[in-house]
Order: structure tokens, then C-alpha cells, then sequence
């Protein structure tokens, strides 16, 4: 062993134990391989920032400014809507629907992205139909991991399957964007199918975390007494029809009528006090329990269990409660709130104000507005972003959400399908079509320059662009080659499927412990070169690894395991219950597929 391949198995060994006890964070640990391979001399300089402007990372940054840009036009959350209103209140048929449905999204998004996009709507559906929703959320994270494998840009390994083949055969055919797909929906299929069977015997019963309501924690131990949100359905034979004023709802009950739904026609989200309401209309409620449970006994109206109609509009992903100070420089000052035409001009329900150490809940309207008060507001948080551009209040938190430019939903779509068109029918190279179609993002205005920029991974980008160097030095002093032959001679002649399956389970045992990325920019050279000197094809050894690199079920490592772990009330023992299951499962479907669909002989 020379010297040249020791320095490269100890920046190797270093590599991997800043990523297991986590000393510096990844994108640290990939600058850092930029900066002492080429110090070593064991490649380039050239070839050290190589990475950076590689086909890989380019396409991952597209990748991710075409997902923020579906994300930022509500296309997502029109998919999900769409999809979820035929699930019904069957705990299988829940799981079936929203864990394919996510698995399809991660075929062409982030799937880190696309579990959190439909997280809120899975929690609210196990709400309202009283499943445990950790039966829901392990299997959607899951099939978000797995869904990157149905087509080669739907996972960060896939993407840079391709850039570090060539760097051990640089004359090695590129796989196609749909290459991978039988081999993912096969995937796919059998984790439904795992889930739908063993469920129930694998998955814990816990609720999981709260959903947080629509007041933040601290704002509720202020307010405690205001922030109960309710659904109130006016009954057919309430035969009055009245306005919210004659009602006298705030002055009796201290409770604030936030929305309004009536039979047909848009829901009114800033009711007005001369707007009537009558039988079959239903309201959405803010104020205390017991004051609400009142107005209701009072007017025989019924209080439903959970929110219906409001659901989804109310929820706490579009809606909430935020505080804000009247400024001394603001326009409000010296005015009350119904001379500034406050609720018409903003959107958003004034609940109550605090001035000094009391609280007003009536009478809100007429009050005259001094510097400091605190005013409670309830509304859809795109009013609010509105409301902070105009400088008049100051909000005591952050506001939640951003403003969708659900007219620019075709835009965004349309993107995207300009870069399969180029992928699919024109061959233009991927980092180039998925380029275009993030420009074309830009240009018809679905997002800008600085939103796509910000909404770039760059730790993500600096831990490819430093590792992909990592791999060139791995091949080119011969490490990678002297590694598989070693493991070729202890393990003696073997067929091509055995060796893959060794390459297979190699690969997951390396992605729990490293990232996927660096499972796959230190497996796919040592892979090919065994599978060279088996007399195997090394590309067919390289797609193994690039898609074991997503087998990573039995530890919380993953991002998207990560993600789901709390609100669904997991421990590590959960997932290695789940997780070891799903495992072999993903190995046996992984290699039977490959062996049918690629024709490796056994």
C-alpha cells in the first residue's frame, strides 16, 4: 500500500467520523475535503472544486428552485386537496392515498420537501378522523424516501449517479432520466403493501405531538381566555335572519365572529357588523369555551366537534392569531378602528386589545388607539404579511406562512414540464434542462432571483461539491481498486447477482452512519471496481448503490425521518421496529427488480 492511497483511506476514516459524531456540520466536512485533497496532492486543484460546477450539483440546485417555485403557487397544495378529499375516514385508505401520493411528488421534488408539504394535511385528517397519527406519518416519510428512486431526479444519489460513474470509466452510458423507474415502482408498490399488511403490527398507536392551535404558546398565556377557535352550524330552523350587530355577539359573549360560510358562495373571512347571517350558515368562532358553548345555548345553535368547513382554510398551516403594537410613528394612532376602516382595509379580525394591564374584548371599534397598545389579531397569514409591509405595526413574533401567487400556478407548471420536454424528447443534458426550466421560474415571475437563491440547499451543494473530489482522489490512487480486490478475494467467485447484493447491503450499512451522498460518492467507485473484477457490469453496480443509498428506515438519520419523528411521537425503537422490516424488503424488491428489468444473470 503506497502512500498515496494511506492518505486518502485517513481523509477517508476522518470523513466518516465527522459525519458519525457530527464535530462540524456536513457542508463543513465537504469544504473541508476541497481544501486538504488538493494540500495532499492527491488531486488537482482543478479537479477539487470540480464538484461545484458538476452536472450533479447544478441539477440539484434546479431541482430545488423548481420545487420551491410549485410550492410558492399553492400547486402542491391544490394536488393535495384534490387527492385527500377521497380519502374517506378508512385508516388504510388515509395511509394508501397520502403515502403514494407523497412518493409520486418525490419523483420530481426534494422529498424532504414534499413530506413536509403534506405533514399538515396528514395531521389534520388524523384529527378529524381520530387515527393515531403515527399510522400515518412513519409510512408517508417512508414512501417520500422511497419515491426518489422512481425517476433519476428525484434523489440526490440518482442525481449524482451519473457524474461519479465517469469518474472510475469516463467512457460508462449515462442513465436516462426514467431508467430507475421500474425499479422504484416496484419499490414503491411493496412498501404500500408492507404497511397495508403490517401496519398495525409494526407501527406504534400515539397520538404524537399537539398540533400547535392558532395562537402561539406564549401568546396563549397572555390571551388564554380569547384564542379557542370553534365551528358553529346556525340550524334550518333558526328563521331570524340578523347582522352580526343586532346579534350583539362581542358585547354578550366576549366572542368574535372570524368567518363567515354560507350555503353557496365564497366564505367571508372579515366579517362586518351589518353583514346578516341566517339558517344553514356556519361560523367560525374565536373566543372562550365556556362563552362560546353560551352564545350557542342562547341562539339554539349547534357547536360542531371539529372544525369542517373551516379545516383547511382556518388551519394553523393558512390561518392564526398574531399580536402587534401600534407604533408611535403609525397612522392609527389618535383614530379607533372603525373610523380607519381597520377590518376592510387589512383583512384581518381585531379580538382584543391590550392596554396597560387590561384586556378589551368589547367595544374594540370605538376605542381610540394610543402608542403601545396591543392589538390581537386573527387572520390568513398572507393579510398579515400585507399588513407588515405597512409599517404601522410592529408584530411581537414572526409571521408564519407567505403570500402563494396562485396566479402564476400554470407558470410554475408550466416550468417544469419545459424541462421534462427537454429531458424526454429533445436528450438535452439534465443539469441544462432542469437549469431552463428554474430560469424559466424567474422569468415569468413565479418567484424571484432572491427567492431562488434563498431557497437553495447550499449546505446540500458544498457537501456534493466536497465530496465529489473525495471520490475522484478514492479512484484515482488506486484505493477504490485495491479495496474491491481485497473484498473480491476473500469472498472467492460469486455471481453477478450475489455480488450485487453484497454491494446492495454494503451501501445501507454505509448510508445509516454517513449521509446517502457520501454513501454514494465513496460506494459507486469501489462497487464498479468489484464488479470489474468479477467480470460484472459496473454500471448495473453503480445503480445498485445509487438507489440502496435511499435504504435508510431502521435510524431517525434521514432528513425526512428527522422530520416526522416528533409531531408523530416516535422513539428510535419505533423505527427499528418499522425499519428493519422495510430494510430487507427494500433489498429483496431492489434486487428481484434489477434482476428482472436489467437482465442480471444469477
Amino acid at each position: 500500500m503506497d502512500l498515496p492511497v494511506i492518505l486518502v483511506m485517513i481523509v477517508l476514516i476522518m470523513a466518516i467520523l465527522l459525519f458519525i459524531f457530527e464535530w462540524v456540520r456536513v457542508d463543513v466536512v465537504g469544504i473541508i475535503m476541497m481544501v486538504i485533497l488538493p494540500l495532499l496532492g492527491l488531486v488537482t486543484p482543478k479537479e477539487a472544486i470540480s464538484g461545484l460546477s458538476s452536472n450533479a450539483v447544478v441539477s440539484i440546485i434546479a431541482v430545488i428552485i423548481i420545487g420551491a417555485g410549485l410550492d410558492k403557487t399553492g400547486a402542491m397544495n391544490v394536488l393535495a386537496r384534490i387527492l385527500l378529499r377521497f380519502a374517506g375516514k378508512s385508516e388504510s385508505r388515509i395511509m394508501l392515498l397520502i403515502s403514494g401520493t407523497v412518493a409520486f411528488i418525490s419523483s420530481f421534488m426534494q422529498n424532504i420537501g414534499a413530506a413536509a408539504l403534506f405533514m399538515p394535511a396528514a395531521k389534520r385528517i388524523c384529527k378529524q378522523t381520530n387515527i393515531p397519527v403515527s399510522r400515518i406519518l412513519m409510512p408517508m416519510g417512508f414512501l417520500a424516501i422511497i419515491g426518489g428512486c422512481i425517476t433519476l431526479i428525484g434523489s440526490s444519489p440518482l442525481i449524482l449517479l451519473n457524474d461519479v460513474m465517469k469518474i472510475t470509466d469516463p467512457e460508462a452510458a449515462p442513465f436516462g432520466l426514467f431508467a430507475v423507474t421500474p425499479v422504484g415502482l416496484a419499490l414503491v408498490f411493496a412498501a404500500l403493501g408492507y404497511f397495508l399488511v403490517l401496519g398495525k403490527l409494526v407501527l406504534p398507536s400515539g397520538q404524537g405531538e399537539e398540533m400547535s392551535g392558532p395562537m402561539s404558546s406564549s401568546l396563549m398565556r397572555t390571551y388564554r381566555d380569547i384564542g379557542s377557535l370553534r365551528e358553529i352550524k346556525i340550524p334550518d330552523s333558526f328563521e331570524q335572519r340578523s347582522t352580526l350587530a343586532e346579534l350583539e355577539i362581542r358585547p354578550l359573549f366576549f366572542v368574535t365572529v372570524v368567518s363567515i360560510a354560507k350555503a353557496e358562495g365564497p366564505i367571508n373571512y372579515t366579517p362586518m357588523p351589518e353583514d346578516l347571517v341566517g339558517p344553514g350558515d356556519t361560523l367560525a368562532v374565536n373566543g372562550a369555551p365556556d362563552m362560546i358553548e353560551k352564545l350557542a345555548k342562547a341562539n339554539g345553535w349547534e357547536i360542531k366537534e371539529d372544525l369542517e368547513i373551516f379545516a383547511e382554510p382556518l388551519s394553523p398551516n393558512n390561518a392564526g392569531i398574531m399580536e402587534v403594537i401600534v407604533s408611535p410613528r403609525s397612522d392609527l394612532t389618535r383614530s379607533t378602528l372603525k373610523s380607519s376602516e381597520f377590518r376592510r382595509k387589512y383583512g384581518v379580525n381585531p379580538l382584543a386589545l391590550f392596554r396597560g394591564n387590561k384586556t378589551y374584548v368589547a367595544g374594540l371599534s370605538t376605542l381610540i388607539l394610543e402608542t403601545g397598545d396591543a392589538l390581537l389579531l386573527q387572520g390568513r397569514w398572507e393579510k398579515f404579511h400585507f399588513l407588515k409591509e405597512e409599517h404601522d405595526l410592529i408584530f411581537t413574533e414572526d409571521v408564519q406562512g407567505e403570500i402563494l401567487r396562485t396566479e402564476k400556478i400554470k407558470f410554475a407548471v408550466g416550468c417544469l414540464l419545459l424541462s421534462l420536454t427537454l429531458i424526454l424528447v429533445f436528450h438535452v443534458q439534465l443539469s441544462i434542462a432542469l437549469l431552463a426550466g428554474a430560469l424559466g421560474m424567474v422569468l415569468t415571475k413565479v418567484m424571484s432571483i432572491d427567492e431562488a437563491y434563498h431557497s437553495v440547499d447550499w449546505m446540500t451543494v458544498f457537501l456534493l461539491g466536497g465530496l465529489i473530489p473525495l471520490g475522484i482522489a478514492f479512484e484515482k490512487t488506486g484505493a477504490a481498486k485495491l479495496i474491491a480486490e481485497s473484498i473480491m478475494s476473500m469472498m472467492g467467485a460469486v455471481s453477478p447477482l450475489i455480488l450485487l447484493t453484497v454491494i446492495g447491503l454494503l451501501t445501507s450499512f454505509f448510508t445509516l452512519v454517513v449521509s446517502n451522498v457520501g454513501a454514494t460518492v465513496l460506494m459507486v467507485p469501489l462497487a464498479m471496481n468489484m464488479a470489474g473484477s468479477a467480470g460484472a457490469d459496473p454500471r448495473m453496480a453503480a445503480l445498485v448503490v445509487a438507489v440502496a443509498c435511499s435504504n435508510t428506515f431502521v435510524l431517525p438519520t434521514h432528513q425526512v425521518n428527522a422530520l416526522v419523528m416528533r409531531p408523530g411521537g416516535y422513539r428510535t425503537i419505533d423505527y427499528f421496529k418499522a425499519g428493519s422490516g422495510m430494510t430487507i424488503l427494500y433489498l429483496v424488491v431492489m434486487m428481484a427488480s434489477i434482476y428482472l428489468f436489467y437482465g442480471v444473470s444469477s
